[in-house]
């Protein structure tokens, strides 16, 4: 977000989870996008150590996640007690339900969401386990369109015979409540902002930017927009996981995902089942690190790709590895001063903002290079911003219609509650721009203004970051990819240190997450553990 707590919404690029594009990848994507996103989230609804006061009654950096009683309290009673009422929903071997979920835990009896669910039964043949859960990150990525869309056809058939395949859209995302902010046309401007501002004017076209964008989200639901944090996420699929009659929960996040999975571990260590967390996040780190720590991602997934580039005919950005950031850094300059059509039906040109995208949005797959090269060419050598502008439309989710999903909007509403904002003025941007560009010469100067727009959030942050230990949990297995761009391999080996229980499984590998792209090892130790409840004994590297 990319994504992931890794992705937050921001004119540039960036997307948890908050961020896949074939049929398969682009559902992939959700969380990739969500990922991508989750740059852009974790990017730009940063989180930071720097600035923000801490919400009263919120532990310290650092301190670890305490679980939550084992009990049911008398007042959620009501819920977890509740029926589901299955129905078709217009594809073939699925089944959609509502949950109704308290609005505040706190306060069970003011208020109600509804959260859409979905299911794709066990297909047999051998042993029912019960659900697999599943959510594909941002935060903001659907996580019934991914189940409909790639997990409940294409995880492995082993896993889906012995397992119920289901997913819920997290409050405030996609069927669930959507939050709304801002109307197609008024998102084509947003995504267009200049967020490598050059001067005291450009500065503040960008803020009023983050501005129309806050104030549209808090104006469409100002009640729900309070309660749609990451750890009120992880109750509601507590209370899902009670309701579908499964005694401990089993699931598969990624990206984003990774990190509303550990919360949930953290607050119900005792009903952790078969729990797999693919791209995994540091919740202990604040939103400044994490950004610094995402920045410098992809810019070794960026190095990845110009050592490719170099070796292909076709490389539009020279023949020397070495050289070819600092030739895209010169097109994006360019850009910047003169936009190149795209014959996009409603007149949009690519400029700098949507070309970084669409780069950064190549960066989450390898299997994108192809593309990218194909649309550097054209947009460098044949004045065509289309293949560019593709990318940008595909990493924020608009259709030939100029329709736009709410991944955006939900990205910065969890995120920018979930922490505060790593910066609170331009000025901080201005201070930490040599830490993001040497982190990132490429990429660092547009994702650190990125990091901006929860500055201007109408809703106080409840969240803090924390250690999330999960005492008591059963093996919990945590999954790295050593080049992923948005959610980096340290923070993959940290999470596995912090939680009490976890195996790490490292991919040596490109692309941000491992399971189902591609490599035999991965996924063999995966399908073993969810289907045999065979973890690994200790860390082990594919």
């Amino acid at each position: 977000m990319h994504t992931w707590r890794s992705t937050s919404a921001h004119p540039g690029p960036a997307p948890s989870t908050r961020g896949a594009r074939d049929r398969r990848r682009r559902s992939r994507r959700a969380g990739t996008l969500g990922a991508l996103l989750g740059v852009a989230a974790l990017l730009v609804s940063a989180c930071s150590s720097g600035g923000s006061a801490k919400p009263a009654g919120h532990p310290a950096a650092g301190a670890a996640l305490a679980a939550l009683p084992r009990s049911t309290p008398a007042a959620l009673a009501p819920f977890y007690d509740q029926k589901l009422t299955w129905r078709a929903c217009g594809v073939p071997g699925f089944q959609c339900a509502t949950l109704r979920a308290p609005l505040d835990y706190a306060k069970p009896d003011a208020g109600q969401t509804r959260l859409a669910v979905a299911r794709k039964k066990a297909t047999g043949p051998g042993e029912r386990l019960g659900s697999l859960m599943v959510n594909p990150g941002g935060p903001g990525g659907s996580a019934i369109a991914y189940l409909q869309q790639y997990a409940g056809i294409g995880y492995p058939a082993d896993v889906r015979a012995h397992y119920d395949m289901v997913a819920v859209d997290p409050r405030g995302v996609a069927r669930s409540e959507p939050v709304e902010c801002l109307d197609g046309r008024q998102m084509d401007r947003y995504t267009q902002t200049d967020f490598t501002p050059d001067d005291e004017e450009e500065v503040g076209e960008l803020v009023d930017a983050y501005k129309r964008f806050a104030e549209g989200c808090g104006a469409d639901a100002p009640g729900l927009l309070r309660h749609v944090s990451t750890t009120e996420a992880a109750r509601d699929m507590d209370l899902l996981r009670a309701v579908l009659g499964d005694e401990k929960l089993a699931y598969v996040g990624a990206s984003y995902g990774t990190f509303l999975g550990a919360t949930y571990a953290g607050l119900f260590p005792d009903r952790v089942g078969r729990m797999v967390l693919d791209g995994a996040m540091d919740p202990s780190l604040p939103a400044r690190r994490m950004n610094l720590d995402q920045t410098a991602g992809f810019e070794t997934a960026f190095r990845a790709f110009a050592q490719d580039c170099v070796r292909r005919e076709d490389c539009p950005l020279g023949d020397e590895a070495k050289n070819v950031g600092a030739n895209l850094k010169k097109f994006f300059k360019k850009l910047d001063a003169r936009s190149v059509p795209t014959g996009d039906a409603d007149g949009r040109k690519l400029g700098e903002s949507l070309a970084t995208t669409g780069v950064i949005a190549a960066m989450y797959d390898e299997g994108a290079w192809p593309t990218l090269r194909d649309a550097l060419n054209s947009a460098m050598r044949e004045n065509d911003g289309s293949g560019l502008l593709a990318l940008s439309d595909s990493y924020y989710e608009r259709d030939a219609d100029g329709r736009y999903t709410n991944l955006m909007f939900a990205n910065a509403a969890v995120n920018c509650l979930d922490l505060p904002s790593a910066f609170s003025t331009p000025d901080e941007v201005r201070k930490a721009l040599p830490a993001f560009e040497k982190a990132s010469p490429v990429f660092g100067e547009g994702l650190a203004w990125a990091t901006l727009n929860c500055a201007y959030w109408p809703v106080a942050p409840t969240g803090q970051p924390q250690r999330i230990e999960a005492r008591g949990a059963a093996p919990i297995l945590v999954v790295g990819t050593t080049r992923d761009p948005a959610t980096p391999y340290r923070w993959s080996r940290a999470l596995s240190r912090q939680l009490s229980s976890a195996r790490l499984l490292t991919y040596d590998g490109d692309g941000h997450t491992a399971y189902g792209r591609g490599s035999t090892c991965i996924d063999r130790t995966i399908n073993a553990y969810l289907v045999r409840g065979k973890a690994p004994a200790q860390d082990k590297r594919c």
